[in-house]
């Protein structure tokens, strides 16, 4: 019997980044088969990252901040045309916009800019205090025994390697525990190829996960328990310094606002080391429709 290779997750990521070329400065990208109901946000940020780094060639400029805004839910059924409108190529800056079409109508726009590395001052605060992530479990091991409530988390694209330093949401929801912050480590579940902006895509994407629990952990609500809209904004990253993302890196996230039926999330990501290597801001729709108590 023929022996038929089956593709990993992080693989699949990895092909959804490899965009077609299909003008001067215009790509499109697909969809994986695993989706939501929706284009997922990190996904698109992922793509537009790619896109605009298409754009700044025969350099060392790497991305150093990118503002997204999502304007319309993406069709899942149907792949994203990514348009690169180049503002600026500098002497050690690069600016592009990169805008997502879906049949003509823009479902996203974000501003991406590019630096050449350079010395001068440094400092940043602390690495939280928690476990290594090989003293972790795999996130796998927080589904056991709710799978029928988180069906989407279970059955949704895997290409991170994630390990909660604290309980997620869904097991803090039944002890009552409310939480103010959340720790991950995250990595890509395998080797990533050189080139930096596919970290900074992977890392882009990963971003996207965990950022608005501790939004609704501050309120003490989980996902698939509790009656919870919620959809991206807009999303921002400041990359600071060179890093892999095929290295563990702790994203510690938490939310100092909540009000006018949206929230703001803050994360940063942090290498093994202690080094801040990426700051994040997300600002989501968080819509909670608490249920009638039973008579």
């Amino acid at each position: 019997m023929e022996n038929v290779s089956v593709k990993t997750d992080l693989e699949t990521l990895l092909e959804l980044l490899e965009l077609e070329e299909i003008g001067e400065d215009k790509f499109r990208g697909v969809h994986p088969r695993q989706v939501g109901s929706r284009t997922f946000g990190g996904q698109m940020v992922a793509q537009a990252l790619i896109a605009a780094g298409r754009t700044v060639t025969g350099t060392t400029r790497d991305v150093h901040a990118i503002n997204a805004h999502f304007i319309r839910g993406g069709d899942v059924s149907r792949p994203i045309d990514y348009h690169v409108d180049r503002h600026r190529d500098g002497r050690a800056f690069a600016n592009r916009q990169v805008t997502a079409y879906q049949d003509g109508n823009e479902i996203f726009v974000m501003l991406a800019a590019f630096q050449d590395f350079g010395k001068g001052l440094e400092h940043s605060v602390e690495v939280p205090d928690v476990p290594y992530p090989d003293a972790l479990p795999p996130l796998g091991d927080h589904f056991v025994g709710y799978e029928d409530r988180l069906q989407m988390f279970v059955d949704a694209l895997k290409p991170i390697d994630m390990r909660y330093a604290n309980d997620p949401a869904w097991i803090l929801q039944g002890t009552g525990e409310k939480l103010n912050h959340n720790r991950v480590w995250m990595k890509a579940d395998g080797a990533l190829p050189d080139d930096a902006i596919f970290h900074a895509a992977t890392m882009g994407y990963a971003s996207d996960t965990t950022v608005l629990d501790s939004i609704i952990t501050t309120h003490g609500l989980s996902w698939g328990f509790d009656r919870i809209v919620a959809a991206t904004v807009n999303h921002s990253i400041w990359f600071h310094r060179p890093f892999r993302f095929d290295d563990w890196a702790l994203y510690a996230t938490e939310s100092p606002v909540a009000a006018g039926s949206r929230g703001l999330a803050t994360g940063r990501f942090f290498s093994m080391d202690g080094l801040l290597l990426a700051t994040v801001v997300q600002e989501g729709l968080i819509r909670h429709f608490p249920r009638k108590p039973s008579a």
